[in-house]
């Protein structure tokens, strides 16, 4: 069979494939996007630039939805395929764009953030076994590298993205794009699945009447719910000219004395259209398909997990580097955290079905995966964070745009390396595969720590840059192939989560850790040098955390060569290995 010629797919199908892989960039878009509107989204709610710290929620609200609900988002995956996931993770997506677009203070930017990350955290998985469905085993190395990688690029693009919006219009017009953009990849995939062979997307759909009925009402709750967020933006924040005219002004008069805008004419039928796309939305759903789903998958489980990482996320994202590793109530947030593992673990051993099928983890290689994931993810961070604050640091006259160029010199490398390690893993183990990716990472990093001003002018300061980009991606599927490989078929959504979950805390952790001890080193240097500048303080920082950044990457390198020992990757479906890639 492998020397078999590649699948002919139809028009649908290549069509499928081009939606899908935008999709994964625009998860990934998103994730980085905020970096260059968050200026701007806090001086919408009130918030001056030296309370940086008051913001954590707008990034930690992301992160949380997407940590939290990852896991349950697998194991839906794994019970009813990847056309409903992909299909509803859209849907929230685009609803939590339309949120953050429409917010008028902090809380309803962070409920918006919230469910952008649940749906961007189904994207990447869902979509990738989806690509993977239109292709037999022997074939689908090349089309998911190329989406995996399209994946990674996401990540370079989204600064630009910010950056080209931003030029022409406020922030509130990045969110507005990625709602528009979601809703319709949402149309094109539904239409998309449900003609081409092989999908699944058809799957326990009910009779073709029902469905079709259904499917206008999904319709009809989307156009609403487009209504719905028009209607409240117009009322948080009115047309000056329509609000000053004699005649249309009446609308945004209270109908009641005393009343605030949402008793405004305007306000009002907000609320209607909002309540009636609820329940067209309500009645477009197969009720009895989803009460069968959230009695297998373990809803308690999920909640439980989601609680213990909700615990870890806050505890970190709400720190302040320049006090501690923790913020104040982060004690109380471990705490909360600690104790829903220890409910977690209780009714995993007990519950008939649970989240994580017992023993799923048991192998070395398995919650192996899991502890160099996080070391993965706790290293990377320092990269895509100190790589443009060094940039901002030591050179003259390098603005945001300047820095982000910098840094997308090692993203640009990661994708390729995402795409080599993914075929490398089914002939080289991955332990082996992982160690010299993440040893190359390390090497970059203490390359990097003797960086100084004027370095980046030079060429050979791409060494390093490309060198860790190609480190890193080369080690992102041998430590999800080792999980697959070390788990039932029947987990492998859930495991594919957890790596991805893993990485992301690991990142969390990483940039605390890394910061506070980049701020002690710059604090020993002023009070052992007075006389030094910021320009030189900063630097002092940034090679501080560069060489914290390599130790963790060696200790990566070493820990995948021993835990990773006996797992038989080479035997793993590449879909698979490419899955968690994201």
């Amino acid at each position: 069979m492998s020397g078999a010629a590649a699948p002919v797919l139809d028009r649908r199908s290549r069509a499928l494939l081009v939606f899908c892989a935008v999709a994964v960039a625009f998860a990934a878009v998103d994730t980085y996007v905020v970096v260059l509107a968050l200026p701007d989204m806090m001086a919408t709610v009130g918030i001056s630039v030296d309370q940086l710290q008051r913001a954590a929620p707008i990034v930690s609200g992301f992160l949380l939805g997407y940590v939290a609900m990852l896991p349950l988002i697998g194991r839906i995956a794994d019970l009813r395929g990847p056309v409903p996931v992909l299909a509803g993770s859209l849907v929230t997506f685009a609803v939590g764009s339309a949120v953050t677009a429409v917010s008028w203070d902090l809380a309803s930017i962070v409920v918006g953030r919230f469910f952008q990350g649940v749906g961007g955290g189904g994207l990447v998985p869902a979509t990738m076994a989806l690509v993977a469905a239109l292709y037999p085993v022997e074939h689908r190395g090349l089309p998911l590298g190329l989406v995996s990688a399209v994946q990674e690029f996401g990540s370079v693009l989204g600064p630009l993205f910010g950056a080209a919006v931003l030029a022409f219009t406020s922030w509130q017009g990045i969110f507005a794009i990625n709602c528009a953009g979601g809703v319709l990849l949402w149309v094109a995939v539904r239409a998309l699945a449900r003609a081409t062979p092989d999908t699944g997307a058809g799957a326990g759909a009910g009779t073709p009447p029902r469905h079709r009925a259904r499917t206008v009402a999904r319709v009809v709750a989307v156009v609403l719910t487009v209504l719905a967020f028009a209607a409240v933006h117009v009322t948080v924040h009115p047309v000056e000219s329509v609000r000053r005219d004699i005649d249309y002004g009446e609308v945004y008069v209270p109908l009641v004395n005393d009343g605030g805008r949402w008793t405004t004419p305007v306000g009002v039928a907000a609320i209607g259209v909002a309540l009636l796309a609820l329940l067209v939305a309500l009645v477009a759903l197969d009720r009895r398909r989803l009460r069968r789903t959230l009695a297998e998958v373990d809803l308690t489980g999920a909640v439980l997990l989601a609680v213990a990482l909700g615990g870890i996320v806050l505890a970190f994202a709400t720190a302040d580097p320049e006090v501690s590793v923790f913020s104040d109530q982060g004690p109380w947030f471990l705490v909360v955290a600690a104790a829903a593992t220890v409910a977690l673990v209780v009714h995993l051993r007990r519950d008939a079905d649970p989240l994580v099928p017992r023993g799923a983890l048991g192998a070395t290689p398995a919650w192996g995966s899991l502890v160099v994931s996080l070391l993965v993810g706790w290293a990377l961070i320092a990269a895509l964070v100190d790589i443009p604050l060094f940039a901002r640091t030591a050179e003259r006259g390098y603005d945001q745009l300047d820095a982000a160029l910098v840094l997308m010199r090692f993203l640009v490398a990661l994708p390729v390396g995402a795409v080599v390690g993914g075929l490398l893993v089914r002939h080289v183990p991955a332990g082996v595969v992982t160690a010299v990716g993440m040893a190359a990472a390390s090497a970059s990093f203490w390359w990097m720590s003797t960086w100084d001003t004027g370095t980046l002018a030079s060429f050979s300061s791409n060494v390093p840059l490309v060198l860790g980009g190609l480190g890193f991606g080369l080690a992102l599927a041998p430590v999800n192939a080792a999980m697959l490989a070390s788990t039932r078929d029947d987990a492998h959504g859930i495991a594919s989560a957890l790596v991805v979950v893993a990485r992301m805390v690991g990142m969390l952790v990483g940039i605390s850790v890394l910061t506070t001890y980049g701020l002690a080193q710059l604090y020993d240097a002023r009070r052992a040098d007075p006389s030094l500048g910021v320009r030189a303080l900063g630097i002092l920082q940034e090679q501080a955390v560069f060489s914290g950044g390599a130790v963790v990457a060696a200790v990566a390198a070493v820990l995948a060569l021993v835990l990773f020992r006996g797992a038989a990757t080479r035997a793993v479906d590449t879909r698979d290995v490419l899955r968690s890639v994201g």
